[in-house]
């Protein structure tokens, strides 16, 4: 059976800290390992809201690695693409949490087996009648074998007829702004469905305001759908004929209680990743962009209040009951 979805990237377990404020280079106590990688975060959302998913990467010969292929098996997630390398081990992060919401990060990923992506990882049969390549531009980030590993899979998802969705997700780190914009080009004047958030958007565009961007990426090309998501400020949808704000996926925000959510965050990792996977898996579905971007805030919120990467990623029915129980919330007033 074809695929809904098909990504690709890093694989990645993750370790944390256990107490907010404990520094990574002091011993403490650590949880996990949790399953985690941005693209396998989003795989696994998708999966559970229903859609066909695969996934692209590698891991290694290792319990690290067992433990990520396990709960994409359990979730049903297409791992045909998932390398297991025995010449590299898993990729690891270590997080830790500060008091004021930030994070720190030790990754163990560029010498792992996340680190080892390249264009002959492709399998074209994954590609075969797929509705939706869904590309981050984290993953494009990582080296020159991954950029041209998202070439390929561009080139072969377009071949297909699938639909492109672009994350850009530019990591400085990892790759410059300026580098990005360069590199980032072929994915952005592909995609049907373009997600970026407002700092992104001015950084890879040639205008002044998200406006202005998006009204020249529009006509270039009419059918662009256009998702902003301006984190506790929720996102914003811009087409050609529509332009529909959708309030507050942040925690602990007050919002126009219109579609907003206020939730206490555990973890906040994974909840751009499962912002993704609810707009697409119901734009896939046949929800107009408004509606799939008002589902997608439901997701994005449900994910930072459970404590590990792929946690809060929720089922369907949860996040539409999540819907409800809020909606039933703002009738009462």
């Amino acid at each position: 059976m074809s695929l809904d979805i098909l990504t690709f990237g890093e694989a990645l377990v993750e370790v944390m800290r256990t107490e907010v404020g404990q520094a990574l280079d002091q011993p403490g106590l650590f949880t996990g390992p949790y399953p985690s990688g941005a693209p396998f975060i989003f795989a696994v959302q998708a999966a559970r809201l229903g859609a066909r998913v695969g996934a692209i990467g590698a891991v290694g010969q290792d319990a690290f690695g067992q433990c990520l292929l396990n709960q994409l098996q359990t979730d049903g997630v297409d791992i045909r693409g998932v390398h297991v390398l025995p010449d590299h081990t898993t990729g690891v992060a270590f997080v830790s949490y500060n008091p004021d919401g930030s994070r720190d990060f030790v990754f163990h990923a560029r010498y792992a087996a996340a680190g080892q992506l390249s264009p002959n990882m492709l399998d074209k049969e994954l590609f075969k009648g797929l509705k939706c390549l869904h590309i981050m531009g984290s993953t494009l980030s990582m080296h020159q074998d991954a950029l041209q590993l998202g070439l390929r899979a561009l080139e072969m998802a377009q071949d297909s007829g699938a639909k492109i969705s672009f994350d850009p997700n530019i990591r400085p780190q990892l790759m410059s702004p300026d580098r990005a914009r360069y590199a980032f080009a072929p994915f952005m004047e592909a995609a049907d469905v373009l997600i970026p958030s407002e700092e992104e958007l001015l950084l890879l565009g040639d205008a002044y305001n998200v406006d202005a961007v998006v009204q020249d990426m529009l006509e270039d090309k009419p059918e662009l759908i256009v998702v902003v998501t301006r984190g506790s400020d929720g996102c914003m949808v811009m087409t050609e004929s529509q332009e529909f704000s959708v309030p507050g996926i942040g925690p602990m925000v007050s919002v126009d209680p219109i579609n907003g959510y206020d939730v206490k965050e555990l973890d906040p990792t994974g909840a751009g990743d499962c912002f993704d996977a609810g707009f697409l898996a119901r734009w896939l579905a046949g929800d107009s962009p408004s509606a799939a971007a008002e589902f997608a805030n439901a997701c994005g919120a449900l994910a930072v209040t459970a404590k590990g990467p792929m946690a809060g990623a929720r089922t369907l029915a949860e996040v539409q009951a999540f819907m409800r129980a809020n909606q039933t919330k703002e009738d009462e007033f």
